[in-house]
Protein backbone atom coordinates (compact mmCIF):
# COMPACT_ATOMS: atom_id res chain seq x y z
CA UNK A 1 0.00 0.00 0.00
CA UNK A 2 2.81 2.39 0.87
CA UNK A 3 4.44 1.90 -2.54
CA UNK A 4 1.15 2.55 -4.34
CA UNK A 5 0.57 5.81 -2.44
CA UNK A 6 4.09 7.08 -3.10
CA UNK A 7 3.96 6.17 -6.78
CA UNK A 8 0.52 7.76 -7.20
CA UNK A 9 1.73 10.96 -5.53
CA UNK A 10 4.86 11.05 -7.69
CA UNK A 11 2.86 10.47 -10.86
CA UNK A 12 0.40 13.21 -9.89
CA UNK A 13 3.25 15.58 -9.02
CA UNK A 14 4.98 15.22 -12.37
CA UNK A 15 1.68 15.38 -14.24
CA UNK A 16 0.78 18.63 -12.48
CA UNK A 17 4.24 20.07 -13.19
CA UNK A 18 3.70 19.34 -16.89
CA UNK A 19 0.22 20.92 -16.76
CA UNK A 20 1.67 24.06 -15.15
CA UNK A 21 4.40 24.22 -17.78
CA UNK A 22 2.00 23.83 -20.69
CA UNK A 23 -0.58 26.28 -19.37
CA UNK A 24 2.12 28.82 -18.52
CA UNK A 25 3.80 28.70 -21.90
CA UNK A 26 0.91 28.59 -24.36
CA UNK A 27 -0.17 31.86 -25.98
CA UNK A 28 -2.73 33.70 -23.85
CA UNK A 29 -5.59 33.04 -26.27
CA UNK A 30 -5.11 29.27 -25.81
CA UNK A 31 -5.05 29.41 -22.01
CA UNK A 32 -8.35 28.32 -20.44
CA UNK A 33 -10.21 30.84 -18.29
CA UNK A 34 -11.78 29.61 -15.07
CA UNK A 35 -13.44 32.77 -13.83
CA UNK A 36 -11.55 32.33 -10.55
CA UNK A 37 -9.33 35.22 -9.38
CA UNK A 38 -5.83 35.04 -10.89
CA UNK A 39 -3.94 34.55 -7.59
CA UNK A 40 -6.39 31.84 -6.50
CA UNK A 41 -5.84 29.97 -9.77
CA UNK A 42 -2.10 30.10 -9.16
CA UNK A 43 -2.39 29.12 -5.51
CA UNK A 44 -4.65 26.15 -6.27
CA UNK A 45 -2.54 24.48 -8.98
CA UNK A 46 0.76 25.19 -7.25
CA UNK A 47 -0.58 23.97 -3.88
CA UNK A 48 -1.77 20.73 -5.47
CA UNK A 49 1.61 20.30 -7.13
CA UNK A 50 3.51 21.07 -3.94
CA UNK A 51 1.34 18.68 -1.95
CA UNK A 52 1.89 15.87 -4.45
CA UNK A 53 5.66 16.40 -4.48
CA UNK A 54 5.74 16.74 -0.68
CA UNK A 55 3.84 13.49 -0.23
CA UNK A 56 5.73 11.58 -2.89
CA UNK A 57 9.28 12.54 -1.98
CA UNK A 58 10.90 12.26 1.44
CA UNK A 59 13.26 15.26 1.39
CA UNK A 60 11.02 18.31 1.93
CA UNK A 61 13.78 20.95 2.02
CA UNK A 62 15.31 19.78 -1.24
CA UNK A 63 11.84 19.49 -2.75
CA UNK A 64 11.03 23.05 -1.72
CA UNK A 65 14.25 24.38 -3.24
CA UNK A 66 13.59 22.53 -6.49
CA UNK A 67 10.01 23.78 -6.69
CA UNK A 68 10.99 27.40 -6.00
CA UNK A 69 13.49 27.12 -8.86
CA UNK A 70 10.74 25.60 -11.01
CA UNK A 71 8.37 28.49 -10.19
CA UNK A 72 11.07 31.01 -11.09
CA UNK A 73 11.91 29.20 -14.33
CA UNK A 74 8.25 29.16 -15.36
CA UNK A 75 7.92 32.90 -14.78
CA UNK A 76 11.13 33.65 -16.69
CA UNK A 77 10.17 31.34 -19.56
CA UNK A 78 6.95 33.32 -20.03
CA UNK A 79 9.00 36.32 -21.15
CA UNK A 80 9.81 34.38 -24.34
CA UNK A 81 6.14 33.77 -25.21
CA UNK A 82 4.45 36.59 -27.14
CA UNK A 83 1.61 38.03 -25.08
CA UNK A 84 2.85 36.53 -21.82
CA UNK A 85 4.94 38.17 -19.13
CA UNK A 86 6.64 37.33 -15.86
CA UNK A 87 5.21 38.74 -12.64
CA UNK A 88 7.03 38.89 -9.34
CA UNK A 89 3.67 38.56 -7.57
CA UNK A 90 2.95 35.29 -9.41
CA UNK A 91 6.37 33.94 -8.47
CA UNK A 92 5.83 34.82 -4.80
CA UNK A 93 2.35 33.25 -4.70
CA UNK A 94 3.59 30.14 -6.52
CA UNK A 95 6.74 29.64 -4.45
CA UNK A 96 5.15 30.29 -1.05
CA UNK A 97 2.12 28.15 -1.82
CA UNK A 98 4.24 25.23 -2.97
CA UNK A 99 6.51 25.41 0.08
CA UNK A 100 3.57 25.46 2.48
CA UNK A 101 1.97 22.55 0.61
CA UNK A 102 5.22 20.53 0.65
CA UNK A 103 5.54 21.06 4.40
CA UNK A 104 1.92 20.04 5.01
CA UNK A 105 2.18 17.00 2.75
CA UNK A 106 5.38 15.88 4.43
CA UNK A 107 3.63 15.84 7.79
CA UNK A 108 0.61 14.00 6.36
CA UNK A 109 2.85 11.49 4.57
CA UNK A 110 4.79 10.69 7.71
CA UNK A 111 1.60 10.07 9.65
CA UNK A 112 -0.07 7.99 6.96
CA UNK A 113 2.94 5.99 5.83
CA UNK A 114 4.12 5.14 9.34
CA UNK A 115 0.78 3.65 10.34
CA UNK A 116 0.83 -0.10 10.56
CA UNK A 117 -1.92 -1.85 8.68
Amino acid sequence: MRFVLLEAARLAAWFLAVVITVLSLVPPELRPETGVPHNLEHAAIFAATGFAFGFGYSRPRLTMVALVIFAGAIELAQTFVPGRHARLSDFIVDAVTMCVAVAAASIVAIRILQQRV
